[in-house]
């Protein structure tokens, strides 16, 4: 361990700056100086760096400070030793680090330090430590519209790694510092941040490629729901949001909530958005089919195709809502003619869908948005034809 046990020993042999090294004893003290401070990074995505700093009494000549990490998950290849500069009021004191050396068989070095007087100095060990992990997780509440959500960031830390720390300040590489104890074997869990009022878009999304179908034999697809929240705006967007585990809830109404799922949320930098499945939408019917798929010889084997992707629509709500419509142009022409490696060249044709979303639209992904009517008083749902015309040239 790495607390009087842990840095045991760490001990002052005092000498002079004539006597050989090597003629210098070790010697083990029982007294040894306390952390006066310890900074715990935990940025990392398996390792953890720490820095502790303490006040150590040297002497005019040369000493030795012999540090031992038995039982510990330290690697011995990134501990250093630096002097820090004494305080204003404190005598000035011109301290050296002169060599590190590995005693044979043991878990421990040595480092040489010179001083030019005696008098206390403040020295920082710096060190990568195994078994100290970290997990994000998140609770989003959504209110009762479903248009604002509250969202809390919390950290757990687990510490397997044969220390304890009375007590450290960490850093997660977000949010802000804390300052906790962490005891041996112990998990620790503390919010990080708490962000009121954040505006939450709910989407029903279609996307045969990604989402696949709820019944392939009537070509009827999966229509999953999202919460969708930009990392922008108040608090929010200051840093990125780590992936991590996000459990759902929405207000009831009636003072409390109900949990509607979890997912895992994905690393989210400032300003990109995160999304939040909440399952299938058994209210919306979406039946899919190729109804066109025509082939036309350009020359030799060079042909063109025209295809018509034509969408049947029911809305069952009672509100009317808008249907997202994600299509990939390859995914289209692996299933009218099969892949032949090549990026397809295409057109849009003049099918209902005309205008894909130009900032989530790409070279071979389109996204379009259709808006629902409610269902009619009777329960009756209205159904709507959209239809996705394409031209696909230059195929082999």
């Amino acid at each position: 361990m790495i607390s009087t046990r842990w840095l045991y020993p760490l001990g002052i042999i005092l000498g002079l700056v004539a006597v050989p090294l090597d003629a210098l004893a070790r010697i083990k003290l029982t007294t040894l100086p306390v952390r006066e401070r310890v900074e715990i990074q935990l940025d990392h995505p398996q390792l953890a760096l720490i820095e502790e700093e303490r006040i150590v009494p040297l002497v005019k000549g040369v000493n030795q400070v012999d540090f031992s990490w038995a039982n510990t998950r330290i690697d011995p290849d990134t501990l250093v030793l630096r002097i820090l500069p004494p305080p204003a009021d404190q005598s000035p004191l011109e301290a050296q680090v002169l060599s590190v050396s590995y005693p044979p068989n043991e878990t421990a070095l040595v480092w040489a330090v010179a001083a030019s007087a005696s008098g206390p100095a403040r020295v920082r060990i710096s060190y990568v430590l195994g078994g100290l992990s970290k997990e994000f997780h998140y609770r989003a509440v959504a209110d009762h519209d479903e248009k604002n959500l509250n969202l809390t960031e919390l950290i757990r830390v687990n510490n397997n790694a044969n220390e304890a720390y009375d007590a450290a300040e960490f850093w997660a590489g977000v949010g802000e510092r804390f300052s906790k104890p962490l005891g041996l074997d112990e998990t620790k869990e503390v919010q990080l941040g708490r962000f009121a009022a954040v505006p939450v878009r709910k989407t029903y999304t279609i996307d045969p490629s990604e989402f696949g179908y709820l019944d392939r034999a009537q070509d009827k697809l999966n229509v999953p729901m999202h919460y969708v929240i930009k990392n922008a705006g108040g608090q929010l967007g200051k840093d990125a949001l780590p992936q991590g585990k996000v459990r759902i809830f929405q207000d009831d109404g009636k003072g409390g909530s109900a949990f509607l799922g979890e997912d895992r949320g994905k690393l989210t930098p400032p300003d990109d958005e995160l999304k939040l499945y909440l399952g299938l939408a058994r209210d919306i019917s979406v039946k899919r089919t190729i109804d066109r798929n025509e082939r036309q010889r350009i020359a030799g084997n060079l042909y063109r195709y025209d295809v018509t992707v034509k969408y049947e629509i029911e809305n069952f709500k009672d509100t009317p809502v808008t249907l997202d419509i994600a299509e990939s142009v390859r995914q289209i022409r692996q299933q009218i003619r099969g892949d032949n490696g090549e990026d397809p060249e295409w057109q849009l044709g003049d099918g209902s869908l005309r205008n894909p979303d130009p900032d989530k639209s790409d070279a071979d992904k389109l996204l379009f948005h259709v808006n629902l009517p409610a269902r009619s008083a009777d329960g009756a749902a209205q159904k709507q034809i959209q239809t996705l015309r394409l031209t696909l040239n230059n195929e082999w």
